[in-house]
């Protein structure tokens, strides 16, 4: 008989380490890839692997998240597939906002009543993978968990960001720990394949991605206490109940810095990307009635576009351009993602913008960006440099941040013609 599954996926908190992206929108609301949202990889995710009702959480800078939700998943009326958004909500028996990803849940559990399941998927909503589900799930069943944890193997630099965990040979987890510091790493290293651990991958992350038979979660609210599973509810469970680690070889990345959300986007312009893009399992996204991107005597390498865009750039490489992006004749893009835009400003509008000097929608003409983000809505005028690298100490200014190197441009920002970046 078919496991019956219904899927939560955390929308996310303040999301501080990815900001300015994160100022007017929630993490999983932040467009990826050019085209997407990364609230789009759980909820694909799930779609390919068969389970088709899903809740979405959502809290903090939430309007954004729900417009995508609301205009993007939509199903038969013969179908009993959802994607429902369940707000933070207070009420006369709760008047606190969300706590932590455990309390999100709790508080929502009133709401999953009226649905028919035997297990409770719980998916974070700002990570990059391909996972059919179908196999976690089988594994939580042929082996009777009551919990069971995605885990992947990670070196010792990235331990101390996860929770760490060990098991034993038939993938009982023994042993939990949240956010180890590097002093006790060395006593948690784990039985992993020839190849991690040739890698210097010893450790077994915690994804974030979990599985609960339905009654053992709500035994597990009714009776201990914790706003978050990590740190403290999967903690508490060992001993009490069956908690299985499912390992996971595939690539899987935590989008939670400029850093490492930069480098998860580059990476897709490579010749063998660690994500693919090009699969049989596709990513679903909002449908916009865009028309084709048109290129201008421009150089391009490794680059991808999103739709309706216009570019008469020099040269573009190693760069994503996002839906609706307009470069002008003579710019650069290098290692540069470029978000791209909301809405076409229309050709009087470009061309009072012209003769008053003003900035347009994208980026003018002879610019130089390099190492850098723009997010939606930016105006960059003529003849501007932007070049990030290392050596730049982070900081925060009125239309652009500067995080780990990378130099991020802010959402409807106006760069004026000739600005120097930093």
């Amino acid at each position: 008989m078919k496991p019956s599954v219904i899927s939560i996926v955390l929308g996310g908190g303040r999301g501080t380490r990815l900001f300015p992206l994160t100022y007017t929108r929630s993490k999983p609301a932040v467009p990826i890839a050019g085209k997407y949202r990364l609230v789009d990889i759980p909820i694909s995710n799930c779609l390919n692997s068969g389970y088709n009702r899903i809740l979405v959480l959502t809290q903090f800078n939430s309007a954004s998240l729900n417009s995508h939700i609301k205009n993007s998943y939509h199903f038969d009326i013969f179908s009993k597939g959802f994607v429902d958004i369940l707000a933070a909500e207070q009420n006369v028996e709760n008047d606190q906002w969300y706590q932590g990803t455990a309390d999100a849940v709790r508080q929502s559990m009133k709401h999953l009543e009226k649905y028919e399941y035997d297990y409770i998927l719980i998916l974070s909503g700002d990570q990059l993978y391909q996972m059919d589900f179908r196999d976690m799930i089988d594994f939580h069943c042929k082996n009777e968990g009551d919990i069971t944890i995605a885990t992947i193997p990670v070196n010792c630099k990235d331990a101390p960001g996860f929770g760490i965990l060990k098991s034993d040979d038939q993938g009982n987890i023994t042993s939990f720990v949240e956010k180890p510091s590097h002093d006790i790493l060395e006593d948690w290293k784990s039985e992993v394949s020839e190849k991690s651990k040739s890698e210097g991958k010893e450790y077994l992350a915690s994804m974030g991605i979990y599985v609960f038979s339905k009654n053992v979660l709500k035994k597990m609210f009714e009776n201990m206490p914790g706003d978050d599973f990590g740190g403290e509810l999967i903690p508490n469970a060992l001993g009490t109940y069956k908690t299985l680690s499912f390992q996971y070889d595939g690539y899987w990345t935590d989008i939670g810095t400029i850093d490492s959300f930069f480098d998860a986007n580059i990476d897709l312009t490579r010749d063998f990307p660690h994500f693919n893009l090009f699969s049989n399992a596709p990513i679903y996204t909002r449908v916009r009635m865009l028309p084709p991107s048109k290129i201008l005597g421009s150089y391009v390498s490794k680059a991808i576009f999103g739709d309706g865009c216009i570019v008469m750039a020099d040269k573009i490489e190693n760069s994503i351009v996002g839906n609706r992006s307009r470069v002008d004749k003579g710019s650069t893009l290098m290692d540069t993602y470029m978000m791209g835009a909301d809405y076409y400003q229309d050709t009087e509008e470009i061309v009072a913008n012209d003769q008053r000097g003003m900035p347009n929608l994208g980026v003018g003409k002879y610019c130089y960006i390099e190492r850098a983000i723009l997010d939606k809505n930016c105006h960059i005028g003529d003849n501007v440099r932007i070049i990030g690298g290392k050596h730049l100490p982070d900081g925060d200014f009125e239309h652009y941040s500067i995080k780990d190197g990378i130099v991020v441009v802010k959402k409807n920002a106006v760069i004026h013609p000739g600005t120097i970046i930093p």
